[in-house]
């Protein structure tokens, strides 16, 4: 029996070209092949690219050479933000605190391999300032629908502050005014589209935009070849049409339509302890029955081992909680979470938090 469809979720086989080989035994993907992936696969590809095309970005320059990196960061105004080039499980970012932060951190990707191959080449950036905001948009060359934006919480613990992380959370929606929104597409989308259909990288598939919302206007901090999560874990929740049904259309060459959404979204990421740096595994997940009756609960890092259900790796698990507004999403993530015990449990308590305090009209 064939598959209908094949959605590719991690990023690594969309880049070694898994979606090139199963559209050519004549597969229908969702997913880009792997020409169109480098965006994600190479920070430097995409940063060049988003040069020649005078797309917002921040300035930066790609480094292989310790020396030359370290002479750049020491000549810096500000401390810079520091990223591997390659894929780093959303590990491979380094936001910079102070001068010194910056040169350890280039230091540890091009010097003691912190990264491994993904860190042989690096990206110095400066690091912009303002709110963050992700934008989903199903692309199919140079057709382009947006899908509502979310914020993502990278930082290990409340308020910001800690290591950068694959994400601690996301909520949704980003409530864009429609100003901003034309200006995110018309500036930022659809020239990163027609650029790779100019560039021979046509690209089919959805395509994750991370933006900071800056006083000179959205710019592009990072882009995804994929649906990521915890940010797709708010965003699709909240779509009338579900996923199997915008794939579809997307992988049969039509344009999706998207109803607006209604309600909002919190989803809140239970991880392991010691993660990110080194997280421990093995030990029980309890609760997980209650707590998927008041939300979605995703599995990342689980496993079943002798009838129970075990932590198997650092973001272990999303809670979702659904509501009206932000402030009652909240309310059902953290009341579901309440119900979730496993051994040194780390989570944040202020997802959405500062989303749903803010002013409509600023979101």
């Amino acid at each position: 029996m064939a598959a209908d469809l094949t959605v590719i979720g991690p990023e690594a086989p969309l880049v070694a070209g898994l979606a090139d080989r199963l559209r050519a035994r004549g597969l229908r993907v969702l997913g880009p092949e792997a020409s169109a992936a480098t965006i994600e696969g190479s920070k430097a590809f995409a940063k060049a690219l988003m040069a020649r095309w005078g797309i917002p970005t921040a300035r930066a320059r790609t480094f292989d050479d310790l020396a030359a990196a370290l002479a750049y960061i020491r000549a810096q105004d500000s401390p810079p933000v520091v990223k591997a080039d390659g894929l780093a499980a959303g590990k491979g970012v380094v936001v910079c605190d102070d001068p010194d932060e910056a040169l350890r951190a280039a230091r540890a990707m091009l010097a003691d391999g912190a990264f491994g191959d993904a860190g042989r080449r690096i990206v110095v950036e400066e690091r912009l300032e303002g709110d963050e905001a992700s934008v989903f948009a199903l692309i199919d060359g140079e057709a382009v629908c947006l899908l509502p934006a979310a914020r993502d919480h990278k930082r290990l613990a409340d308020g910001d502050r800690g290591p950068n992380t694959g994400g601690m959370g996301a909520a949704a929606p980003v409530a864009l005014d429609s100003t901003l929104r034309e200006r995110i597409l018309r500036e930022i989308v659809q020239p990163v589209a027609s650029a790779l259909v100019a560039e021979g990288r046509p690209y089919r598939g959805v395509l994750f935009v991370g933006l900071m919302l800056t006083a000179r206007g959205p710019m592009v901090l990072e882009f995804n070849c994929r649906l990521g999560d915890p940010e797709a874990q708010v965003i699709l929740p909240l779509l009338e049409a579900g996923l199997p049904d915008l794939a579809d259309a997307l992988a049969r060459g039509r344009a999706p339509a998207i109803a607006p959404s209604s309600g909002a979204a919190v989803g809140v990421v239970l991880a392991a302890p010691g993660y990110p740096a080194a997280p421990r595994t093995g030990a029980p997940i309890e609760g997980i029955g209650a707590a998927r009756q008041a939300a979605l609960v995703f599995h990342g890092g689980t496993a079943m081992r002798d009838g129970r259900l075990v932590i198997a790796g650092g973001r272990v698990l999303t809670v979702t909680g659904q509501g009206a507004d932000l402030a009652g999403a909240r309310r059902a993530a953290y009341a579901a979470i309440a119900g979730i015990r496993f051994d040194g449990m780390q989570f944040r308590a202020d997802i959405g938090a500062r989303l749903a305090a803010e002013p409509a009209a600023r979101r």
